[in-house]
């Protein structure tokens, strides 16, 4: 079994995981935050849809410089629940079809992530999925889990339902 092959239900668990924490979020609460200077439930949710997206540009090409990135273009809608849950299926989809058939010889390119003439890291296909995906989404989740509760807005375990 190849690495991609490992990932892919890998990440539909993850991913179902965090839609369900995603879908539970009230239009109201978009805008609060726990506190000066941290992110508000809104832009933590909208990072979440796209860091979803991001298995296209890792696994099919070089790497990413970010002084090229348009990020208005980029950014996921911030005050529509429903437009982000949409778009984190249609970015879901997309990393999905882009596992399908990666050899563990892509897996084990580099990849670099640069500013400009400015090199952030470069390390392997894989272990970028793992850092930058997996373990991203995982960070992100549990900061909006504790973010949604600080609202008032229960919700059971992640890991549980």
């Amino acid at each position: 079994m190849t690495i991609a092959q490992l990932m892919i239900p890998e990440l539909s668990r993850e991913a179902e995981t965090t839609r369900r924490l995603l879908a539970r979020i009230p239009a109201d609460k978009l805008d609060f935050t726990p506190g000066h200077g941290l992110h508000t439930i809104g832009w933590n949710a909208s990072h979440l849809v796209e860091i979803v997206g991001w298995v296209p540009g890792i696994v099919n090409e070089p790497g990413l410089d970010l002084a090229a990135v348009d990020a208005e273009q980029q950014a996921a809608p911030t005050g529509d629940v429903a437009a982000m849950l949409a778009r984190f299926d249609s970015n879901l989809a997309g990393s999905l079809a882009a596992l399908e058939g990666v050899s563990d010889e892509t897996m084990a390119q580099s990849w670099t992530m640069r500013m400009g003439q400015h090199e952030i890291f470069t390390m392997a296909k894989g272990d970028c999925l793992r850092k930058w995906v997996f373990t991203h989404t995982a960070h992100h989740r549990g900061i909006l889990s504790a973010t949604l509760r600080l609202a008032g807005v229960s919700h059971g375990s992640i890991y549980e339902e």
